[in-house]
């Protein structure tokens, strides 16, 4: 009977998401990166306070919880691989960030506008991401061969994304762009924040509707990628999707901060390669050899630091000649 702590899940994070932004940003206003420095921090203590509840779902079994598969993990197992999908989801979403500054820049969205476009984009991908997790899961459990097909995603994925620049994307090109005009009017201009006006006595989408259309189209493109990443880690459906949702609860107030400190983590990308990459072997050698979840823990993190680390010297050496 494991309905009762999916209604609690739920339970908690519409809550979060109601007191963020019908309390804590009521108003629209621009987001700077102090602040969303601030934010981000928050959600990252969010979901690591998380993990103690999968801990104690795992292991104490409350409200009767069972695993989907006989050799579920135990509490302590449960909550490493919550934390390391969770930071695998948070740093695949960083390239995801880029993307969407893209959208916002060729949408001429004003940054007051652009939080509640990313709050409700959070609404659809959870859905989504949802339904592929769920036809994910489906197709592991019926053929253990799929193991290999998403390892060989990955690794494609990241030899893509290593010969890849963010400004190739271009949303004037997009089918689903073109698409809204034809199946729905479409005003040009902004009306506030809403997503929809009255124009001569009919109503019609605003721009800001079409944006978050694409910065949702965006995010599924993405999950192309990182939902075969986090099968990696952990097959349990409850630990996939919560992880999942707390990253994206966070990618917000992550975009505000990345957007403001672009230039500074420049080799990023490439720690996201190496993590893909990484990912990608350990689902191919799945069926041969385990890799200890705290091990993959590990590595993430470790990739992660070196591009944090990298970036920042590389930054305040650049700066140094400028000055000299």
């Amino acid at each position: 009977m494991n309905w009762p702590i999916w209604l609690c899940f739920f339970a908690i994070f519409i809550g979060v998401l109601a007191l963020d932004l019908g309390v804590l940003h009521r108003e629209a206003r621009t987001m700077h990166v102090r602040q969303a420095l601030g934010w981000t921090v928050v959600w990252v203590i969010v979901a690591l306070s998380f993990s103690a509840l999968v801990y104690g779902v795992y292991e104490h079994h409350w409200f009767g919880w069972r695993g989907v598969s006989g050799d579920a993990p135990n509490g302590s197992e449960a909550a490493i691989q919550f934390v390391t999908g969770y930071l695998l989801e948070w740093s695949l979403s960083v390239d995801n960030i880029f993307v969407i500054a893209i959208i916002f820049t060729f949408m001429k969205i004003p940054a007051q506008f652009q939080y509640r476009v990313l709050f409700w984009g959070i609404v659809g991908a959870i859905v989504l991401r949802g339904a592929m997790i769920a036809m994910g899961a489906a197709l592991i459990h019926a053929f253990d061969w799929m193991f290999y097909v998403f390892g060989a995603i990955l690794l494609y994925s990241a030899w893509r994304m290593l010969g890849s620049e963010e400004d190739q994307f271009d949303p004037s090109k997009s089918v689903l762009v073109r698409l809204a005009r034809r199946v729905y009017p479409v005003h040009d201009q902004l009306d506030g924040e809403r997503f929809f006006t009255i124009v001569n006595g009919a109503r019609a989408a605003t721009p800001l509707f079409v944006t978050l259309l694409l910065v949702d189209f965006a995010d599924v493109v993405f999950a192309v990628d990182s939902i075969p990443a986090i099968f990696a880690v952990t097959q349990e459906p409850f630990i996939v999707f919560t992880s999942n949702a707390f990253a994206i609860l966070g990618l917000r107030s992550l975009y505000f901060a990345i957007a403001g400190l672009m230039m500074m983590f420049k080799y990023i990308k490439l720690s996201l390669i190496f993590i893909l990459g990484f990912v990608g072997i350990k689902m191919m050698l799945h069926h041969h050899f385990e890799i200890p979840h705290a091990i993959s823990l590990g590595v993430i993190v470790g990739f992660l630091a070196i591009g944090i680390l990298a970036s920042l010297w590389s930054t305040r050496r650049e700066r140094r000649a400028q000055q000299h």
